[in-house]
């Protein structure tokens, strides 16, 4: 049998290329103290996350929330609406049947 404390981690090791990898895909200039600093609390709250993923849920309901609030939007119910000619009245620009707004991308652009 295999010592626990050889165990294999659950989250692989958060290396200093790794930082720098998910900084750039987040498109993130970091500088390089900042890369160290990161790799350094990444790795603890990673580590921390394996200590909460080893303790027993067995039986406990997963919940949205821990104050167990209920919506406060009101019921979503049908009503009437305004029709089309009224919706288009206010509208600068319309071809009768649709708002009209200027292009905002280059058509030329793919």
């Amino acid at each position: 049998m295999s010592d626990s404390s050889q165990a294999e981690p659950l989250v692989p090791e958060l290396t200093r290329d790794v930082v720098l990898k998910v900084a750039r895909l987040a498109r993130l200039h970091l500088a390089e103290s900042e890369v160290e600093s990161f790799t350094s609390q990444l790795t603890q709250i990673l580590d921390y996350v394996g200590v909460l993923d080893e303790a027993d849920t067995e039986g406990v309901e997963p919940v949205a929330g821990a104050m167990g609030l209920n919506s406060v939007l009101r019921e979503d119910l049908p009503t009437t609406s305004l029709s089309r000619d009224d919706a288009l009245s206010g509208a600068p620009h319309h071809d009768g049947s649709y708002f009209l707004v200027p292009p905002i991308l280059d058509p030329r652009a793919e």
